[in-house]
């Protein structure tokens, strides 16, 4: 017979057991689910995918510009966020060959448009660092796409490819979780024939050639957008040189795109200007992919912004403003998009300004020509609605900043200008981040200034159309 302090020993010995293996995350049961199909933007409730954090993307290409076929090997690390039963990726068009998941073969499917569904041979548990292997192939230039400022997978004029897109791009050629809500480190290795060139995003780590194909390979060692990546793969003539800082520079040329290079030539005295406005330069790499396409748009690819054959000096300095605001500093949900644009655009005004511009004349000159125009203030430049994102960001939000400034001051928002960077350096931010600070900076509630410039869709108040030295 056991007696009562043996039991309350014994009792005790498996109350310890008990917190121990609970308190040990390996241990633990697992209650597995799948993951969400769509990351939670209200704009593109489809777009990323929820269960994990993707840490870091290595897509391993093989292009063919002749037929233009694509042979991919992505490896996807990730870490789960709940226990996980199955989860998605994105990948538009493109056959899949098969799938592993920490070098076990796994299930998978093809959903909707652009979901690949994984089942991994074991369930993941939350917490776990995993990686995802998708070997995959075809004719990327043959997969549908919006238009507007979607090119998907494109093939140049003279025989190459490039990719930008935005807000999709990433999904047309490797495997992904395709919201900027997941920003994850980057690099590519991308093999082609000898004679043609390969241009991506970051520092190029390496090249070479053998059996007549050059392997190269580009790192981006900061979290990036997934539509802010990219692959150029032309006939390039490529110009390497280094900011003071010793930050490199490479800049390519595609055939028929020479008369970019007096532009491309002015690189390093816009981001020195862009660094007095806006703090450090932020990335790991500088320089850009100077297409001859006719695209409607240039964009700001991560360290290396893609341009159209019209781009000139103001685009540069758009799109390189971008690299603290929007690719630095990355949007949290499309509705807010303007924390990217708006800025952008602005700093086409502040070098301007530089240039010799009186910015306050000019301010008014806008008004006279827009003042009566309904369709012009009749937009939204904060949550404008689905497919308005790139409305009213361009122009009126110009107008909007240049009020800000003389609402706030010039000193309050050089401040603004550095602090909003510095504060959210390769990570995340929503509207109410930026009226939290600009709020602190001005000492006083703007809000109701905020609201009536960005929020509303009519003409500002008299008041805050003419603040400070704008008012006539």
């Amino acid at each position: 017979m056991r007696s009562h302090r043996t039991a309350v020993f014994a009792l005790a010995g498996v109350l310890a057991l008990s917190a121990c293996s609970a308190d040990n995350p390996d241990t633990a049961p697992l209650h597995p689910s799948a993951g969400a199909r769509g990351a939670g933007d209200p704009y593109y409730p489809e777009d990323g995918n929820g269960g994990y954090d993707a840490l870091d993307y290595h897509v391993d290409v093989g292009y063919d510009p002749a037929s233009g076929h694509l042979d991919g090997d992505t490896t996807v690390t990730a870490k789960a966020t709940q226990d996980l039963s199955r989860f998605n990726l994105d990948l538009r068009g493109l056959d899949v060959a098969s799938v592993e998941v920490d070098g076990k073969p796994a299930k998978f499917s093809r959903e909707k448009d652009f979901e690949l569904v994984i089942t991994p041979p074991q369930p993941l548990r939350a917490g776990s660092t995993y990686r995802t292997r998708v070997r995959y192939s075809g004719d990327p230039s043959n997969t549908e796409h919006d238009g507007g400022s979607e090119t998907g997978w494109s093939r140049s004029s003279d025989g190459g490819a490039f990719m930008v897109g935005e807000p999709h791009s990433a999904a047309f050629w490797y495997p992904v979780n395709e919201t900027p809500r997941d920003k994850a480190t980057f690099s590519v290795t991308a093999h082609v024939p000898d004679g043609w060139t390969v241009i991506s995003n970051g520092r190029e780590q390496s090249s070479s050639s053998a059996g007549g194909k050059t392997t190269t390979t580009w790192t981006e060692p900061n979290p990036v957008a997934s539509y802010l990546t990219t692959i150029a793969i032309d006939k390039f003539t490529v110009k390497r040189s280094s900011l003071p800082d010793g930050t490199p520079v490479v800049s390519a040329y595609a055939p028929g795109a020479e008369s970019l290079e007096a532009s491309g030539d002015r690189l390093p005295d816009i981001l020195g200007f862009l660094s007095s406005k806006f703090g450090p330069y932020p990335q790991s790499a500088a320089g850009g992919i100077y297409l001859a396409e006719d695209i409607h748009f240039s964009l700001e690819t991560q360290t290396r912004p893609t341009y159209a054959k019209w781009a000139d000096v103001l685009t540069l300095v758009h799109e390189n403003a971008h690299q603290w605001f929007g690719d630095s500093v990355s949007l949290d949900s499309w509705s807010d998009v303007c924390l990217n644009e708006c800025f952008a655009s602005y700093a086409q005004w502040l070098w301007s300004e530089r240039e010799g511009q009186n910015l306050d004349d000019r301010y008014r000159a806008a008004l006279e020509i827009t003042h009566a125009s309904t369709d012009f203030w009749n937009r939204k430049l904060v949550d404008p609605g689905p497919g308005h994102e790139f409305g009213a960001v361009y122009d009126k939000g110009i107008l909007a900043l240049h009020a800000l400034r003389r609402r706030m001051g010039d000193g309050p928002f050089s401040t603004l200008l550095r602090d909003w960077p510095a504060e959210h350096r390769h990570a995340n931010a929503a509207w109410a981040d930026f009226t939290k600070l600009v709020n602190h900076l001005a000492g006083q509630d703007l809000s109701p200034f905020l609201d009536d410039w960005f929020r509303t869709a009519k003409l500002p108040s008299d008041e805050d159309l003419y603040p400070g030295t704008l008012h006539p």
